[in-house]
């Protein structure tokens, strides 16, 4: 199978070193998954200060290599020894991994990014969007933690929103491509849509959630329910993006509500999101002032002219695009709009790699 998100050119500006320094070792968990290349690509594109580079995986994948910068490198198993003498270690190998690897990491004292949900609502690890909290890097305790990519597209496209003019409450409804689920979920979408073109039979097994009781055809459909569902009848991806929400913004009085669904798009999340402000008389024209010169935002709202955010467009770039930014009919101080980003790269790889960046910044790294 070809994998869609595995992009060979990332459109953006390659990056200087950002510090005058001969570097740092730098350590990547689960370099052979589809987000740990998405962080390879990205720590080469922005030139990212690395003397030495430690890769690491699963003992499956243990041997194979991969290319960093023209060479060839071996992927070692992911042990406790394996983090002697690292500075920062990049994870993505799954939450079991994280538990399990994350702290020995730390104790060899090396400073841990890590994108799964393992630490996320953990009160002594910040979770961070460069964008948004950038400070609150400088209260972690040797883990941070990378947001849910919905949560992260979400968060930089309000949070200059939010200090302007205040916020209330949040309503989101997501859209959320296959690559979420990982590889397995692409394969069973490209087979399924052969299988249905060709009037062929097939029989669905990966989604909404790998080894559920129930999997339903993604082809041609969407399916309402991404991860399983909590007792209160919202599903944990739904309850990732409120919590994390009001987290990251330092809101836990915030009203946020979501609901996710899983649509046949191989890469890019979209979201139609509602908000209300704490400010009166506040027009289109002044949210798309503050959108237009927010960091890591690209605005494309030109309704008259058909120029809107879309998936297929955001493939590739590490921008939350922002459009359709439209007052409510109803409420004096309502919004909607509609915000698309790469789920892989700035839902997942480049939030990682901005961080550590952000670290180097800060100076947070010894």
């Amino acid at each position: 199978m070809i994998h869609l998100f595995y992009y060979e050119n990332i459109e953006w500006l390659e990056g200087e070193n950002i510090l005058d320094t001969s570097g740092f070792h730098v350590a990547v968990v689960g370099a052979t998954g589809a987000v740990g290349n998405q962080m390879l690509k990205t720590l080469e594109k922005r030139n990212f200060p690395i003397k030495q580079l430690t890769l690491l995986s699963s003992a499956r994948s243990a041997g194979s290599t991969v290319t960093f910068k023209g060479k060839e490198w071996v992927v070692e198993e992911a042990k406790p020894e394996s983090f002697i003498g690292v500075d920062i270690a990049l994870f993505s190998a799954g939450g079991d991994v994280s538990k399990r690897l994350a702290p020995e990491a730390v104790k060899h004292g090396a400073i841990v990014v890590d994108n799964t949900s393992a630490f996320r609502m953990d009160p002594n690890v910040p979770l961070v969007v460069p964008e948004v909290n950038e400070e609150d890097l400088k209260l972690h305790n040797g883990i941070i933690a990378n947001p849910n990519c919905s949560t992260i597209q979400m968060v930089a496209a309000l949070e200059p929103v939010r200090k302007k003019y205040g916020l209330t409450k949040v309503i989101v409804s997501t859209y959320q491509a296959v690559s979420g689920a990982g590889a397995v979920a692409i394969d069973e979408l490209q087979q399924q849509s052969q299988a249905i073109l060709s009037q062929e039979a097939f029989e669905p097994s990966v989604l909404p959630v790998k080894g559920d009781k129930k999997h339903y055809q993604i082809a041609f459909n969407a399916i309402p329910q991404i991860d399983k569902f909590d007792d209160n009848g919202f599903t944990f991806e739904e309850m990732k993006m409120i919590n994390e929400t009001k987290k990251i913004m330092h809101m836990p009085a915030l009203k946020v509500s979501a609901t996710c669904v899983r649509l046949p798009v191989v890469t890019g999340h979209s979201e139609s999101v509602y908000i209300e402000i704490e400010q009166d008389s506040v027009s289109v024209k002044d949210l798309h002032e503050i959108l237009n010169e927010a960091p890591g935002v690209t605005l494309e709202d030109v309704p008259e002219e058909q120029i809107y955010p879309m998936p297929a467009h955001a493939v590739g770039k590490p921008d939350v695009f922002v459009g359709r930014v439209r007052k409510d009919l109803d409420e004096a101080n309502g919004f909607h709009m509609w915000i698309v980003s790469d789920n892989l790269l700035k839902g997942a790889a480049w939030n990682s790699v901005q961080i550590a960046e952000s670290l180097l910044k800060l100076g947070l790294v010894k």
